[in-house]
């Protein structure tokens, strides 16, 4: 959840009346936030400048120098967007005490004037394709204000803007640029202008160097269009650069204390939020137009030829029940007092003649709202959680561990009384780690890859638990061997006949690592795990009498050492492998010593004493 950092007394301003922080903390959690600190200026950035005033630097100045204003910082829900910003919270809050109707957004009329027009080059497309754009007209700025609407798009990039990647906020003093305005990409060295707090000429290819060498805020933004062959700028129709997204604005159209008409443009990778992007910043500050709550359009060209106009403030429709909200909430309530509830969160909402229909305008401050069930969820805020009645569900029901849950947990208890230490790694690792370093081939049809990986080590989802156990190995190598390490734990496959395309395998790996092989110690781990899980070998006396059994034979695992190691069956069905590990594998996880390995499928061994399977069958 973001914090929000809001000033009490400009809040308490916008409230209409002051609270005390215990009223205050239980206003918010009336409403679903939450009141997470009481500080101040200075006390906040004595907390982050603590660490240099420790090294006897000069930041116990600054920090002195800092105001004593109280701040509330209050935790806001991730997809409410729309409170952000102390004006979004404040209005919010209004309403839902119902001091304050809820506004009526709407476009500027544009009769007898055509609207500004932002045209989009196709190069753009190599880049950063989209772009949308509104202007406030009249806007009226104090230092406060200003600082807000600064504080709400570093907010909107820190969260629904990915930190840049998908869409940048570019704003600029109209007063100061004429359009129509281009949208262009262009090789870095064919840009130049003075960046925004530079008072030289640079070309965006010295620019990036210099973010990257001097500027610890920007530069971790470059990487987004450094590799780009091409860079975004957006241009006046005087061939005065506005910004070059999503690094930085151009100095020339900086806005200010004294500006009035805003113009505000946003780039993206993702239309859609761009679109949500642009009506937040434009529906929180409109309050502060000449006409409050009206914006002006600006009409976008795209390389085609289609226009398009933004922002898009029209009111979206959702029909529902009075009916469908009561039988999620377990409440009895009437159709007006529904809508009365509705009416406290934005939404405004008419009951239909038969007193059930419930028609639903979901205001574009709300891009919150996109289900029924949203809006059920906004009434069940408004008419207060601690309102609801508990009451004992009319259904009986017996909760128990699930049979695999169970098996998982007494292999556990038995690996671990064989000497083995257990560990517990992640889910996700590289790709590399997953097929390279184990000499495995990917197909493409195995392992789940992750879109948009946090870091490198995180690619895909693993198909198996010994690359995670070996980086565990290699990780605590300089430790007394030998080495005995286990986890139960689930490998993730593909698996185009479930509903989410993928299926989790429960799954148990051994390693010993020592200065020999130990072969016969993963064996007899194997053989101790068959007798806990109540599985002959197929050549012991009364076997056959047994429904399951295993056995294992030579196989070619290219992870494995060539003869060196065995498949295990379980009946005809293979579920695991032991042996020694490939040196080159061993080499790929940088372990110095030799080490052998089990890994088993542990989900055929889960039935009951008639050896019915026990695990939970899995709608597809």
């Amino acid at each position: 959840m973001p914090t929000v950092g809001v000033n009490r007394d400009k809040l308490f301003e916008k409230l209409g009346r002051v609270y005390t922080d215990e009223e205050f903390d239980q206003l918010c959690f009336e409403y679903g936030i939450e009141l997470d600190d009481v500080t101040s200026e200075k006390e906040m950035l004595r907390k982050e400048l603590a660490s240099a005033v420790a090294k006897g630097g000069d930041a116990a100045a600054e920090a002195a120098a800092a105001s004593e204003e109280v701040i509330y910082k209050i935790d806001i829900p991730a997809n409410r967007y729309d409170m952000l910003c102390v004006e979004g919270i404040a209005r919010a809050l209004n309403i839902f005490r119902g001091t304050q109707a809820s506004p009526e957004y709407r476009m500027a009329d544009m009769a007898g004037r055509a609207p500004l027009q932002m045209v989009v080059k196709a190069e753009t497309a190599l880049v950063r394709p989209f772009v949308v754009c509104a202007v406030l007209r009249g806007v009226k700025f104090d230092a406060a204000r200003y600082n807000s609407f600064i504080d709400l798009q570093d907010k909107l990039h820190q969260n629904l803007c990915r930190q840049r990647t998908l869409v940048a906020i570019g704003t600029h003093d109209l007063a100061t640029i004429k359009g129509p305005f281009t949208y262009e990409a262009l090789p870095p060295e064919d840009i130049k202008f003075v960046p925004l707090k530079q008072t030289r000429e640079f070309n965006a290819k010295e620019l990036m160097q210099y973010y990257l060498d001097n500027d610890q805020k920007l530069k971790k933004f470059v990487p987004i269009i450094h590799g780009s062959v091409v860079y975004p700028v957006i241009y006046d129709a005087n061939r005065t650069v506005l910004s070059l997204p999503p690094i930085i604005n151009g100095a020339h159209s900086a806005i200010s204390l004294d500006t009035r008409d805003v113009f505000i443009e946003c780039t993206a990778t993702d239309l859609t939020k761009a679109k949500v992007v642009l009506n937040t910043v434009v529906t929180m500050f409109a309050e502060y137009a000449e006409q409050p709550f009206v914006v002006e359009p600006v009409e976008v060209v795209d390389a085609f030829g289609n226009k398009a106009v933004y922002p898009d403030l029209s009111y979206r429709s959702l029909t529902l029940t009075t009916d469908y909200v009561n039988s999620l909430l377990g409440l009895q309530l009437p159709g007006p007092d529904i809508a009365q509830l509705l009416n406290k969160m934005q939404l405004r909402a008419e009951l239909g003649a038969d007193g059930k229909q419930l028609s639903v305008r979901v205001p574009p401050t709300r891009s919150d709202i996109l289900h029924a069930c949203d809006v059920a969820e906004d009434v069940a805020i408004a008419h207060g959680y601690n309102n609801i009645p508990r009451r004992i569900p009319p259904t009986c029901t017996q909760g128990r561990e699930l049979p695999l849950n169970q098996v998982t947990e007494m292999l556990r208890a038995e690996v671990a009384m064989a000497g083995f230490t257990e560990v517990l790694t992640w889910a996700l690792v590289s790709h590399a780690e997953n097929f390279d370093n184990l000499r495995r081939q990917d197909d493409g049809a195995t392992a789940v890859e992750i879109g948009n990986p946090a870091t490198a080590e995180f690619e895909v989802c693993r198909t198996s638990l010994l690359s995670s156990a070996l980086k565990t190995l290699a990780a605590n190598k300089d430790n007394a061997l030998p080495i005995k390490l286990f986890e139960v734990s689930d490998a993730i496959m593909l698996d185009s006949s479930r509903s989410v395309g993928a299926r989790n395998e429960r799954r148990l790996v051994a390693v010993y690592c020592a200065k020999e092989s130990g072969f016969e110690v993963v064996h007899g781990l194997l053989n101790r795990v068959m007798e806990v899980l109540g599985v002959p070998h197929k050549d012991e006396p009364g076997a056959a009498s047994s429904p399951v059994t295993y056995h294992w034979s030579p196989s070619s695992d290219p992870a494995m050492f060539p003869g060196r190691q065995a498949a295990v069956f379980a009946g005809e069905a293979q579920v695991g492998v032991f042996g020694i590990v490939h040196p080159e594998v061993l080499t790929a996880f940088e372990v110095p010593y030799p080490v052998s390995a089990l890994e088993i499928n542990l989900e055929p061994f889960v039935f009951n004493q008639m050896y019915e399977s026990l695990l939970e069958p899995l709608s597809s």
